[in-house]
């Protein structure tokens, strides 16, 4: 392999990373641009070894996969979970890309090595502004789930009607799904209470007044509400 297949095959690597890393970081998951770049360019240096050494390959080989192993270790320490934040994970890739530049380095590939190391502070220099700007645009909602709490008080003799009404609806709907269905008497023995927890798939308040107002219009319902219970809840009631 000559330096300039070398360099070729090492930018595609880190761009095929990017690529990768841009959609992560898009959808603001923990392994983002940065993460996925360093790890593809760690991976194509630590590939590459291989195929540009010229001498002992067993040897080289050997020692190489020794580092892969022990490497790992050393970055599971500096990752650290902080609730429900996971950091560290670029200074893993970091490192575990300078092992792979020093692996390169060590089997007396200069330009290879330098290479590498220009490529990862790239990463680091040039991709960071641009994984900050991704991070600042507004996370798409309807990729969250939201949880509703629907509740309505029917007579007794209707309970049975009310909850399969109340499961056709959410079935036939492609966006609830419902979690949990239970009832509970009232102090008036005609009464009976009927409690839904269902999940959506993004915000649908609109959704949850349409299926309050079907419920409402029946005649043995005298009261129906609904409320979100996540964050930013709202509440709505029909008597």
């Amino acid at each position: 392999m000559t330096e300039t297949q070398f360099v070729a095959r090492l930018g595609l690597a880190l761009l095929l990373g990017a690529s990768i890393g841009f959609e992560r970081q898009w959808r603001q998951r923990t392994a983002g641009l940065r993460t996925n770049a360093l790890v593809s360019t760690g991976s194509a240096l630590f590939v590459m070894l291989s195929a540009v050494t010229t001498q002992d390959q067993t040897s080289l080989s050997r020692i190489a996969a020794q580092v892969v192993s022990g490497i790992g270790f050393l970055g599971a320490g500096v990752i650290l979970r902080e609730g429900l934040t996971v950091r560290g994970l670029n200074t893993a890739a970091t490192l575990w890309c300078a092992a792979a530049v020093g692996t390169l380095a060590g089997a007396g590939w200069k330009l290879a090595a330098i290479t590498g190391a220009l490529a990862v502070l790239a990463i680091h220099l040039c991709l960071r502004a641009l994984a900050l700007r991704i991070n600042r645009q507004p996370r798409d909602s309807s990729e969250e789930e939201t949880e509703y709490r629907i509740w309505f008080v029917c007579r007794s003799d209707d309970e049975a009607r009310m909850r399969e009404l109340l499961v056709q609806t959410v079935a036939g709907n492609a966006s609830l799904t419902m979690r949990s269905l239970h009832s509970e008497d009232q102090n008036n023995p005609a009464k009976i209470e009927v409690k839904a927890n269902l999940t959506s798939s993004g915000r649908n308040d609109g959704l949850m007044e349409q299926l309050v107002s079907r419920l409402s219009l029946e005649s043995g319902v005298s009261a129906v509400s609904w409320e979100s219970t996540s964050q930013g809840a709202g509440i709505n009631a029909h008597d």
